[in-house]
């Protein structure tokens, strides 16, 4: 393939003004060449340009760099315990392997300058779990594995492509006899019937963004984007093992979640038997509203009932499932409590949503991993506003009475 004239000038210019940094030793100055780079191809549609331009900058001078390790994935990682490799990487040795045999003859093609050492799809998915997996620098990482910061980008970048084509694999709603266990192990923990799911938000700090930055500013203050998940039965939103069912992100921060919940799909499954079928439903928090699907606690205004507050216990208690979902994830994926290293807003969900991804395969690979206390959404300047809207779909009676009918039949639990 061909550059474009534009391309292929920019390509030539910062070539050389590369090159003349590198000969003033000026570590600070490189990485941000490659990174105007990267943001005057943001608006591109061809990815291909925008390799073909990163590769004209590889491996050009090493006056610059850091020392690298060499052979880092022969003579080290290979020579790791199983302890070791899941400390480094997130994840046990057989789950890897799993892994690299699905995603591997989609990153097998040459990521570097032709004429140049390959980077293995091996090396691609163990530098793309260390980028997620810690809140370590393109930069450090790039020397660790001995590639250049423009191959590090492009093979992660490429990874998660990889990983992404597989999310309706790894995370899709529960069937018949999936919710049926759910409903069981979700009962069994404080008597609350029907359950198949849990969900809540939770921000994910970003870089500024070049448009519109203040609208990715959340109630605490930094830029994130809304990454919601709803938890159901055996897929991963989480369900009763914490493995998302439904994922759904791309919002500004500053985005609250009931609007966030409204553009995903959700409501649409609310309207299908299948998704909710019979009287089942998930739980949400205090900032969600309260539909025949979707169970939320009472508002305390301070004259709860015992059966209410009852019910606001169990419920709080079953829906923690989502909690320690998230914990799990951030404390698996740590680059999430961390701020991604990227500024393209068209990848950034992509991203989130293949840690989402690389989570689940863990569960399902038995993959245990120490969780993180983590916060979650909880916008409490917006409950006050929704408390006064009706339910969606469903009938606001009818969800109202089916909320009172649980409460009724809960086991009485406080008090006791």
């Amino acid at each position: 393939m061909l550059l474009t004239t534009d391309t292929y000038l920019t390509s030539i210019i910062l070539y050389c003004v590369y090159c003349l940094i590198a000969t003033m030793d000026s570590e600070s100055i490189v990485p941000l060449i490659v990174n105007n780079i990267l943001s005057i191809l943001d608006d591109s549609s061809s990815d291909d340009d925008e390799f073909l331009v990163l590769t004209h900058l590889m491996n050009v001078s090493d006056s610059t760099r850091l020392t690298r390790i060499e052979h880092y994935v022969e003579n080290v990682v290979h020579l790791y315990s199983d302890d070791q490799f899941q400390s480094h990487f997130r994840m046990q040795r057989k789950t890897f392997d799993f892994i690299l045999s699905l995603i591997g003859p989609k990153i097998s093609e040459n990521v570097v300058k032709p004429g140049r050492p390959s980077v293995s799809p091996e090396t691609q998915l163990l530098l793309t779990l260390w980028i997620l997996g810690t809140p370590d620098s393109y930069r450090s990482v790039s020397d660790r594995f001995n590639v250049g910061k423009a191959t590090a980008v492009i093979s992660v970048r490429r990874v998660v492509k990889a990983l992404y084509d597989h999310v309706h694999t790894f995370i899709k709603w529960p069937i018949a006899d999936e919710m049926e266990t759910s409903i069981r192990v979700f009962r069994a923990v404080k008597g609350f019937p029907n359950v198949i799911g849990a969900i809540d938000g939770t921000h994910i700090s970003i870089t500024a963004p070049k448009n519109n930055a203040e609208a990715y500013v959340n109630r605490k203050g930094y830029h994130s984007m809304q990454l919601q998940v709803g938890s159901y039965f055996l897929q991963a939103v989480c369900n009763e093992n914490g493995m998302f069912i439904h994922c759904f992100t791309g919002y500004p921060g500053a985005v609250h979640d009931q609007r966030v919940f409204q553009n995903s799909d959700l409501p649409e499954f609310f309207r299908n038997d299948t998704q909710f079928p019979d009287d089942v439903h998930i739980l949400g928090d205090a900032a969600y509203k309260l539909h025949k699907h979707l169970m939320v606690p009472f508002k305390d205004n301070g004259h709860l009932t015992d059966i209410q507050k009852n019910f606001n216990m169990c419920h709080s208690s079953t829906r923690m499932a989502i909690e320690r979902a998230f914990g799990l994830l951030k404390g698996r994926m740590r680059r999430l409590l961390d701020t991604l290293p990227m500024t393209r807003e068209d990848l950034i969900p992509k991203y989130i949503i293949t840690c989402c991804i690389l989570h689940n395969i863990c569960l399902l690979k038995q993959d245990q991993f120490q969780p993180l206390a983590v916060a979650i959404s909880n916008n409490a300047s917006a409950v006050e506003i929704l408390a006064t809207r009706e339910p969606d779909g469903g009938g606001r009676d009818v969800a109202i009475r089916k909320r009172d009918v649980i409460a009724a039949e809960l086991p009485m639990q406080i008090g006791a």
